[in-house]
């Protein structure tokens, strides 16, 4: 079999009734997706063009767009044409691809959010050196480190999985998420330790790190005045939201996978829905909403 996985396919089973909705699935996911790319580059158009938004925050933001295309763009092609397809297959290679895109670009959303903690608590709790500790050294310092370190850590664990021995060649799924572990025979001990490292490198720890980050701003903005209770508050809500929505969808991500026996193919199907529809959505609404500057630019482009 070693010598034949370039060759293979794995069939996507997790689609339901595609042969009675196959053209409403493709309308509405079409559209969704250019309602994605057309909100999230708006903004980045928005901050890119506009002098009075190129500060760390919003680069972060413009940043953090980006990776929602990039993320959508890496999921609803394939999606798209398999709800015009007969068989809903995929290489075996292509789909490791895909999940490498994934999970990569969902770390670098923890590591940016990460990122806005940290400028939002300079920003807040030590104004006078917010200019020279946020500098444009400090920023691209954690850009790069935001997309390069979830790709090193996510290139590893595909090289540990993908000449792993194959059981079965279909998986309950739409696309290739952490159910592709299901087609493998057994799952090795460095295999399973160095996944667990993984989530706590590019998840848990970028994790507590912003909850800790957001309650000091939250103590320290207390003890002050109203102005800075009120800037707190403006600034950040907005990546409070971005960040609750996002950590639930990664948890329904590992509970899908631990528990997905437990699951109706139907509320699978929704749950992963939720990851590559709404939360694509999700960010550019909330910061085109929230974000007073970036809504002034909105209205004046779309009076």
């Amino acid at each position: 079999m070693g010598g034949e996985v370039n060759e293979t396919y794995i069939t996507l089973e997790g689609h339901v009734e595609l042969h009675k909705y196959r053209y409403l699935y493709f309308t509405v996911m079409l559209m969704a997706y250019i309602c994605i790319i057309i909100c999230n580059l708006t903004i980045v158009y928005l901050i890119w063009i506009h002098r009075n938004l190129h500060e760390p925050m919003y680069v972060f933001i413009a940043a953090l767009l980006l990776n929602s295309v990039v993320f959508s763009t890496n999921i609803y092609p394939k999606l798209l044409s398999d709800f015009l397809s007969e068989k809903q297959i995929v290489s075996y290679s292509v789909c490791y691809l895909q999940f490498f895109f994934c999970y990569s670009l969902s770390g670098s959303e923890f590591l940016l959010l990460a990122g806005m903690a940290y400028d939002r608590y300079v920003s807040i709790c030590r104004p006078l050196q917010y200019a020279t500790i946020m500098g444009r050294t400090t920023v691209t310092i954690f850009l790069s480190l935001a997309w390069l370190v979830p790709a090193s850590v996510i290139a590893v664990q595909v090289v540990l999985s993908y000449n792993m021995k194959l059981c079965k060649w279909n998986f309950n799924g739409i696309f290739c998420n952490n159910s592709i572990y299901s087609v493998h025979c057994l799952n090795s001990k460095v295999h399973i330790v160095f996944g667990a490292a993984a989530l706590v490198m590019i998840g848990f720890f970028p994790l507590l790190f912003i909850i800790f980050t957001y309650t000091r701003i939250l103590i320290i903005s207390y003890r002050r005045s109203k102005e800075v209770k009120k800037k707190a508050a403006q600034t950040c809500l907005p990546h409070l939201l971005v960040l609750i929505s996002f950590s639930c969808l990664c948890a329904f991500d590992v509970i899908i996978v631990r528990l997905g026996s437990n699951f109706t193919k139907l509320v699978r199907l929704v749950i992963t829905l939720q990851a590559v529809l709404y939360h694509p959505l999700f960010n550019p609404i909330i910061y085109g909403l929230k974000m007073k500057e970036i809504t002034k630019h909105l209205k004046r482009l779309f009076p």
